[in-house]
């Protein structure tokens, strides 16, 4: 894609031109759409195609870029003003027996019909929906999970720890350790797997918190999509087929995936699992950092140890469990690019799903 200032130049006066003839809100709203939205906006394609350009060239065009779209933006709210306080000072009479304007609706926020797409492709594999208290116990987020305290594992979460609450009023106990807000959806396999003998197969879908600087890719509030499977014969290959199978049906085609050792405290062995890059078709592109591969999520074989804290007999089941960030997922399935717009409270994001 070429791009030139004049290009960029003639962009804006062709905006300019329909923002003066715009009458109404709605016009100048589509207006905006159509020159500053993020899918279609002719001033993101420009910033999007500013990376192929050679590098001597990319610093002008995109500080041009940048100053014509926050110019049109100027321009959008000040015809939005001159609109509004005009019909603020209209004298024309108004007919009000006419039949009023049609009052815009609201639809599910994106993170909500990620949620409600995840967990029908779950359902779809056999798994049973769950959800569970985002404020946790020490022993259900940590303890019983292979994590005692002092364990270095723990400082890989971040965690809100609350004060001011009754162990007594919440229906606690002093031997479950302090109160907090939930960092990962791992708890509720714990308190499944109490109430329920093998075979198991659950996913949890729910709110996590940690205690982290925010930027385009960290958030202190997260989604996190929680999967396990519990039986006497379950082993690494059926955990690779419900990924493959899960990734498959949400992006639509057939995604492949490679597992790599890491660690988690509570499944051994551990896996990080990347998939192709769906932008580039494992060919390597800045999505993937040229390397073909997108980091997804961690899993593993659930810990005998965990086994060992809900009271299962020694040896006799196996199982697995991964995690997932479900704000991760909408990233990448939708290319979105900072994960703070999902809690931005701003429309004109909202309004694009």
């Amino acid at each position: 894609m070429i791009i030139t200032p004049s290009q960029i130049k003639e962009i804006k006066k062709e905006a300019e031109r329909e923002i003066e003839k715009a009458q109404d809100v709605l016009s100048l709203d589509n207006l905006w759409k159509k020159y500053l939205g993020r899918k279609e906006g002719k001033m993101n394609d420009i910033l999007r195609g500013i990376k192929d350009l050679p590098l001597d060239q990319r610093p002008q065009i995109g500080a041009l870029a940048n100053q014509v779209s926050q110019k049109l933006e100027e321009k959008i709210n000040q015809a939005k003003e001159k609109i509004s306080q005009g019909k603020n000072k209209s004298s024309v009479k108004r007919d009000f027996t006419l039949p009023g304007r049609k009052i815009d609706l609201g639809h599910e926020h994106p993170l909500t019909q990620m949620r409600w797409k995840v967990a029908e492709i779950f359902s779809s594999l056999g798994f049973e929906i769950l959800d569970g208290p985002e404020m946790e116990t020490e022993y259900y987020n940590f303890e019983a999970l292979n994590i005692p305290d002092g364990h270095p594992a723990r400082d890989m979460w971040d965690t809100f720890f609350l004060k001011g609450f009754s162990q007594k009023k919440i229906k606690t106990t002093e031997s479950e350790g302090k109160l907090l807000l939930r960092t990962h959806t791992s708890p509720m396999q714990i308190r499944f797997m109490e109430k329920r003998q093998p075979p198991l197969r659950a996913c949890v879908i729910g709110r996590c918190f940690r205690n982290e600087a925010t930027d385009v890719s960290h958030e202190h509030t997260l989604y996190q999509v929680e999967g396990f499977c519990v039986d006497e014969d379950i082993n690494v290959s059926n955990l690779i087929h419900t990924l493959r199978s899960f990734l498959s049906l949400l992006f639509g085609q057939e995604v492949k995936i490679r597992l790599r050792p890491s660690y988690f405290p509570f499944t051994e062995p551990s896996f990080e699992v990347d998939f192709s890059c769906l932008n580039c078709g494992g060919r390597g592109c800045s999505v993937c950092g040229q390397s073909g591969w997108v980091e997804m999520l961690g899993c593993g074989m659930i810990h005998p140890r965990v086994y060992e804290a809900i009271g299962y007999p020694a040896g006799k089941y196996q199982g697995f469990a991964f995690g997932i960030g479900l704000d991760r997922l909408l990233m990448m399935l939708r290319q979105i690019d900072d994960i703070r717009w999902f809690h931005s409270g701003d429309l004109r994001f909202i309004r694009q799903f």
